[in-house]
């Protein structure tokens, strides 16, 4: 039997979509004011799922205190109230958009589960905008 258990969290943090290789104009027609070269920020919510038999011991899946540790010191610490662009290494040639945000965070999680757990992770851009991403 596999049960999912999850953790919610937030942080806040500026950036800029927008490529080095592109002229201005054409950042601009893509990506319009997301493209501000002042930056702009989100209050972004998460949601770290982990899937995984239930441990016959503590009957955990995962202990959450671990979790919540772990989504501290990997994402929280890491990205909160910085600029992603400038400030977090994984952007510094990456374009950080929701969704090349989701897949760093999970790929930096995904280093610190065991590998008999599944990982899904769900970040809130906006209340209305969000992304997912499992691993596939």
């Amino acid at each position: 039997m596999r049960v999912t258990v999850t953790r919610k969290a937030h942080f806040n943090a500026a950036h800029r979509l927008y490529r080095k290789d592109w002229s201005g104009e054409k950042n601009a027609q893509i990506f319009g004011k997301c493209s501000n070269p002042n930056f702009h920020g989100h209050n972004y919510e998460m949601e770290v799922s982990v899937t995984g038999a239930i441990d016959e011991e503590t009957g955990y899946v995962i202990d959450m205190k671990i979790l919540k540790d772990l989504i501290k010191s990997e994402i929280e610490d890491a990205f909160d109230h910085k600029n992603l662009n400038i400030e977090v290494p994984e952007f510094k040639d990456l374009n950080p958009t929701a969704e090349n945000i989701v897949v760093v965070i999970w790929s930096k999680l995904r280093s610190k589960l065991a590998l008999d757990l599944d990982l899904e992770v769900v970040l809130y851009e906006t209340p209305r905008n969000f992304v997912k991403f499992s691993g596939n």
